[in-house]
Formats: C-alpha cells, sequence, structure tokens
C-alpha cells in the first residue's frame, strides 16, 4: 500500500495513470487523472431543529478554531432565532495541532486553565488558559466521544468538562495524554522520548485514563425501540393512530442510525423546554 501511495503522488499540475479493477469489466479500465492541492475541512456543521449548532470536529489542524467560530457565525446567521445549544462531535477524532484544540476550546470558556503539562524538566511545562469572550453566548454543550477521540480532542473534552461547560456523552476516550520530543541523532536518525504528560484544569492526567463521559452509552448501540423490546404503541392491533407521525419518524430513525447524536440532541432538547418553563414561571 504504502508504495502505491508513493507511485500516484507527485508534483500538482502533473497527470498520473491509474488502471482500476471494476465488476463487470474483463479488462483493468485506464484513467489519467490531474494531481491537485487538497485542502481537506476540519470542521463540518450543520443546523438541527433550527436551534441547535452541531459541529463535526474531524481533526485539529492549524486552522480548526477559525474554521468552528466561521460555523457559528453562519449556523446563527441561518437560524430563525438564537442558538440554545451546540453539540461539539469529537467522536473518532484522532487529535492534531494542540494550539487548535486550545484555540476551539476557548471560544466557549470565558477565562481559566485550558490545560497544562508536567514533565522531567522545566522546559517541558506548559500551561495554556482562555480569554474574555464565549461565541457560545453560554448556550449548552454537548461534546460527543468515543475510544477513538484521542490527544487533542481529549484536552478539548476534558477543560469544558472540567469547567461545567458541557456535558460528556459517549464512551471512554482513548487515553493519549503524553508528550513526544523528537530528538536527532548523529548517524541521520532519531528517537523519540516522552518528556511530559498533559493534565486537565483539575488536575486529572490524560495518559492511559482517558476522560471518562458524563453519560456513558457504552454498549449502548441500540435505538429507543430496543429499549421497549422492539415494541411501540403503533405496533399494537387497534391503536389510535398520531397526528406526529413524521416528527416521530425523524426521531425514530436518529435513534437508529446514531443513538450518541440522539441522546445528545434529547438532553439539548430538555435543557430548552425547562428553560422556558423558568421563563414562564
Amino acid at each position: 500500500r504504502d508504495e502505491a501511495m508513493t507511485s500516484v503522488r507527485g508534483a500538482p499540475g502533473t497527470e498520473v495513470t491509474l488502471q482500476l479493477g471494476r465488476e463487470g469489466e474483463r479488462k483493468p479500465v485506464e484513467v489519467t487523472l490531474e494531481r491537485r492541492v487538497s485542502a481537506l475541512a476540519s470542521v463540518n456543521y450543520e443546523l438541527l431543529d433550527d436551534r441547535y449548532a452541531y459541529l463535526d470536529i474531524a481533526t485539529f489542524q492549524s486552522d480548526t478554531a477559525e474554521e468552528a467560530s466561521a460555523a457559528l457565525d453562519d449556523l446563527k446567521a441561518g437560524s430563525p432565532g438564537a442558538i440554545t445549544g451546540i453539540i461539539l462531535d469529537l467522536r473518532g477524532n484522532p487529535g492534531g495541532v494542540l494550539g487548535a484544540a486550545v484555540g476551539l476550546t476557548d471560544l466557549f470558556l470565558e477565562d481559566g486553565l485550558i490545560v497544562y503539562t508536567e514533565g522531567r524538566s522545566k522546559h517541558s511545562e506548559l500551561s495554556f488558559s482562555a480569554g474574555p469572550g464565549d461565541e457560545g453566548a453560554g448556550a449548552p454543550i454537548v461534546v460527543l466521544v468515543d475510544s477513538a477521540t484521542a490527544s487533542a480532542s481529549e484536552i478539548v473534552a476534558g477543560a469544558l468538562q472540567d469547567h461545567g461547560r458541557a456535558v460528556i456523552v459517549g464512551s471512554p476516550t482513548f487515553g493519549k495524554g503524553s508528550v513526544q520530543t523528537v530528538m536527532p541523532l548523529y548517524n541521520g536518525g532519531a528517537i523519540k522520548l516522552t518528556t511530559a504528560r498533559y493534565y486537565t484544569p483539575s488536575g486529572r492526567s490524560i495518559q492511559a485514563a482517558g476522560i471518562a463521559p458524563d453519560i456513558d452509552i457504552s454498549g449502548n448501540s441500540f435505538a429507543r425501540d430496543a429499549i421497549l423490546d422492539g415494541r411501540r404503541e403503533a405496533d399494537l392491533a387497534g391503536h389510535l393512530e398520531g397526528e406526529t407521525l413524521e416528527a416521530e419518524g425523524e426521531d425514530y430513525s436518529l435513534a437508529e442510525g446514531d443513538y450518541a447524536l440522539y441522546r445528545a440532541l434529547s438532553l439539548l432538547r430538555g435543557h430548552t423546554i425547562l428553560s422556558q418553563l423558568d421563563t414562564d414561571g
């Protein structure tokens, strides 16, 4: 695989010819492609229920915080009212640039420590704090994590959890909380040494422990029908027809297809209802 990837790579603007095997074709199909530089977005986003901002952070690149800020602005402009909840999806996020993770966390904190390191020497001890300004305007946040949430993404989840700024939903994260330093050798090689560990604002070590979710849904790949042993009102003979079947169907589909996101959205909807009751009261 590595040899094939090396052969495909080349300078932008040059061409590469590939032979592809396709079902139904007796001979390989030959195609010529032009090499280009692909800019991959690290943030995908969507407005849910016209009021909840969903940000899927795939990895942390140098401009991820700026992408997330622009995405929030776009979602605010597209919402008929104020954004009343935010979902940060860090599932499958392997980490990336530390500064980007700090910047993303800073978007939602007014102040306070985000992450710090302790290591073998004073030179490896660093700390990062948030500055004024919450681009979420205090809206509740749910962070989705899983066992593939690692490194920089664990820093985000841990900081928002420690500050009480977000509820973490999912399964325990990967636990990559160490800092490696590459040291060159005289023969042209290098060695990588672990020189420090990452700690959350409250002093929790991320290494090998990960971030424990506030709501642990490990093993709960089931949807809403599994909770009810597969039986629903609509399955009963002579049931009374409902008037909101379309909305119910949408919720059911989401629970079946992405249970973690369904739980996150349910939490935000519940918070919105309780906030309205407090206001009306």
